[in-house]
C-alpha cells in the first residue's frame, strides 16, 4: 500500500507540473506543443538522473526511486498528449512539424536520459 501512495503522491505532483508548464509553454497561436516537448524532454534527462543515482551504489532508495521516477516523472512526461499532437499535427497536413516534433522528442528524450545517467556517473 504504501508503494501504490508513494507512486500516487508523485505522479499527483508531476501531472500538476506539467499542466503549468503546457500552460506556461504551449502556444494555439503557432500551434507548436512546446509545453509537451519541454515536459517529457525535462522527464528524460529527470527520469536519467534518479535512474542513475539509484543505480550507484544504492544513491536512492526503492521507495524515492518509486516517488520520484515511477511516480513523479511518469506523471510528468506524457506519450498520450505527444501521441494526441502528432494526430493533430498529420490532420491538419503540416507534415514538417510532425516530423520535427516526432524525430526531434525521440532523439532529443534518448539523449536527455542518457545524459543524466551519465551527470551522476
Amino acid at each position: 500500500m504504501k508503494q501504490l501512495l508513494l507512486v500516487f503522491v508523485g505522479g499527483g505532483f508531476g501531472s500538476a507540473l506539467r499542466f503549468l508548464v503546457g500552460k506556461w509553454l504551449n502556444s494555439s497561436e503557432s500551434g507548436i506543443p512546446y509545453g509537451t516537448f519541454a515536459a517529457n524532454i525535462i522527464g528524460s534527462l529527470l527520469i536519467g538522473i534518479i535512474l542513475g543515482l539509484a543505480a550507484k551504489n544504492d544513491g536512492l532508495s526503492d521507495s524515492q526511486t518509486l516517488l520520484l521516477a515511477t511516480g513523479f516523472c511518469g506523471g510528468f512526461t506524457t506519450f498520450s498528449t505527444f501521441a494526441y499532437e502528432n494526430h493533430v499535427f498529420l490532420k491538419s497536413g503540416d507534415f514538417t512539424s510532425f516530423a520535427f516534433y516526432t524525430i526531434g522528442s525521440f532523439i532529443i528524450g534518448f539523449l536527455a536520459v542518457f545524459g543524466g545517467m551519465y551527470l551522476v556517473k
